[in-house]
C-alpha cells in the first residue's frame, strides 16, 4: 500500500494527459472552452512529468549539462505555446500580441505570486519574517539584474530582434558557465522524483527518459491547439483573448513549479525554493524572450524584427519594472514578509487598474530607487559574483 501511494502522483499525472491526447487524435469533439480546459489539464500533467524527469536527470549527467537541460526542460510547455504565437505572427501580425502576452504573463506570475507564496508559507511554518538566500545565489541575481536592465531597451526600440536574441542567450550562457564552476551539490529530490530516483540506475533512466519523451511529445502535439482554443474561447465568451493567453496559459505550465517550491518552503527549505524561482526567472527572462524573434524570423524567412505595438511595449516595460524592483529587494540576499506583501500587492493592483501600465511601471521605478538606497550594502556583495567586478576585502575577525 505504501509503495502504491508513492506512485500515485505519477499515475495521476499520466492519466490527466489522456483526455487531451485522445481529443487531439480526433476521437471526440467538444466546444472551444472545453478544449481549452482539457488541453490545459493535459499540459499541467505533462509539465509535472517533465519536472520530475528533469530533477532525476541531475543524477546521471555532469553538472553543466544538467543545468542546461534543466533550464530548457523547465520552460518547455511555455516555450511551445509562445513559439506557436510567434510562428503565426509572421503571417498574422495580431499573433505577435499574444506571444508577448504569454511571455509577460509567465514572468509576472512567477515573481508576483510564486515569490510571495514561498515567504508566506515559510512564515506560517516557522514564524520567521524573512527568507534568507545563500551567498552563492548572488550569481543568479547578477544575471537577472543584467537581463532586466537590458529588457528596458526593448520597449524603447519597439521590436524584438536578432540582437535581443544574441544578448539574452549570451547572458544565459554566461550564467551556465559560471554555475558550472561552482561546487557540485547533491540534488534535493522530493515526492515522485524521489520515488523514481530510488529505482536502480537502469530502471530510473528508462522511466525518467520515457516520462520526459512522452510529456515533451504531448506538449508539442497539443500546444498549438491549446493556444487556439484559448483564443476561440475568448471570442466565444467575449473575454479579452490577450487576458486569457497572458494569465491562463502560463498558470498551466507554472503549476508544477508552484507545487515543488511550496513543498520546499513548507519543509523549511525556503532558501532552496527561492533560489529555484530566481533561476527559473532567469530562464524565462532570457531564453523565453530570446526565442520569440528567432521563431518569428524562421517563420518569416528573413531576419526582420518582430514589431511591438503600444500595448505590447507597455507590457514589456511593466514586466521589466516589476523584475527590477524584485531583484533590488533581493540584493541583500533576503526577502522579508513585508517585501513579499508589497510584491504581491503591486501585482494585484494591475488587475484593478489594467490600463495603468505606465503609471504602475513608474511606481515600480520609484520603489526600486528607494529600496536601492536602503539596501546598497547588498549591491557590493551581490555584484561580486560578476566576472571582473572588484570584491570588497573581507573584514578581519
Amino acid at each position: 500500500m505504501v509503495n502504491m501511494r508513492k506512485w500515485l502522483g505519477i499515475a495521476i499525472a499520466a492519466l490527466s494527459t489522456v483526455p487531451g491526447l485522445t481529443l487531439r487524435l480526433g476521437l471526440y469533439h467538444v466546444s472551444p472552452a472545453a478544449e481549452a480546459i482539457i488541453y490545459g489539464v493535459a499540459i499541467v500533467g505533462a509539465a509535472f512529468m517533465l519536472s520530475w524527469a528533469a530533477e532525476v536527470f541531475q543524477l546521471d549527467v555532469s553538472q553543466g549539462l544538467a543545468l542546461a537541460m534543466l533550464a530548457l526542460i523547465a520552460i518547455l510547455p511555455e516555450y511551445i505555446v509562445d513559439a506557436t504565437f510567434a510562428w503565426k505572427a509572421a503571417q498574422d501580425p495580431t499573433q505577435a500580441s499574444l506571444a508577448v502576452a504569454n511571455m509577460t504573463g509567465a514572468n509576472r506570475i512567477l515573481i508576483g505570486v510564486a515569490w510571495p507564496l514561498v515567504v508566506l508559507l515559510y512564515f506560517l511554518r516557522t514564524r520567521r519574517t524573512a527568507v534568507e538566500l545563500q551567498p552563492s545565489h548572488g550569481l543568479e541575481l547578477v544575471v537577472l539584474l543584467a537581463a532586466t536592465v537590458y529588457a528596458f531597451i526593448i520597449p524603447v526600440k519597439g521590436t524584438l530582434s536578432w540582437v535581443d536574441f544574441v544578448v539574452l542567450v549570451s547572458l544565459f550562457l554566461v550564467y551556465l558557465w559560471r554555475l558550472a564552476k561552482l561546487p557540485s551539490e547533491e540534488p534535493h529530490l522530493i515526492g515522485p522524483a524521489q520515488t523514481i530516483a530510488a529505482l536502480g540506475t537502469r530502471r530510473r533512466r528508462i522511466l525518467s527518459g520515457g516520462l520526459a519523451l512522452y510529456a515533451a511529445a504531448l506538449v508539442l502535439l497539443i500546444a498549438e491547439h491549446f493556444a487556439e482554443a484559448l483564443v476561440a474561447t475568448g471570442h466565444q465568451l467575449h473575454i479579452d483573448e490577450f487576458f486569457l493567453v497572458q494569465w491562463v496559459a502560463p498558470l498551466a505550465s507554472e503549476a508544477p513549479e508552484f507545487v515543488v517550491v511550496s513543498i520546499f518552503a513548507w519543509r523549511r527549505a525556503a532558501s532552496a525554493a527561492m533560489g529555484a524561482l530566481v533561476s527559473s526567472k532567469i530562464n524565462q527572462w532570457t531564453l523565453l524572450v530570446a526565442m520569440l524573434p528567432l521563431i518569428y524570423a524562421i517563420s518569416l524567412g528573413a531576419l526582420d524584427p518582430m514589431p511591438l505595438d503600444s500595448r505590447q511595449r507597455e507590457e514589456v516595460l511593466l514586466t521589466a519594472a516589476q523584475s527590477l524592483f524584485a531583484v533590488i529587494l533581493l540584493l541583500d540576499l533576503r526577502l522579508s514578509l513585508w517585501g513579499a506583501g508589497l510584491i504581491f500587492g503591486l501585482f494585484a493592483v494591475q488587475f484593478v487598474f489594467p490600463d495603468q501600465r505606465i503609471a504602475l511601471s513608474v511606481v515600480y521605478g520609484i520603489l526600486s530607487v528607494v529600496t536601492l538606497v536602503f539596501t546598497r550594502g547588498g549591491v557590493f556583495r551581490t555584484l561580486a559574483h560578476f566576472p571582473g567586478f572588484p570584491r570588497r576585502p573581507t573584514s578581519r575577525k
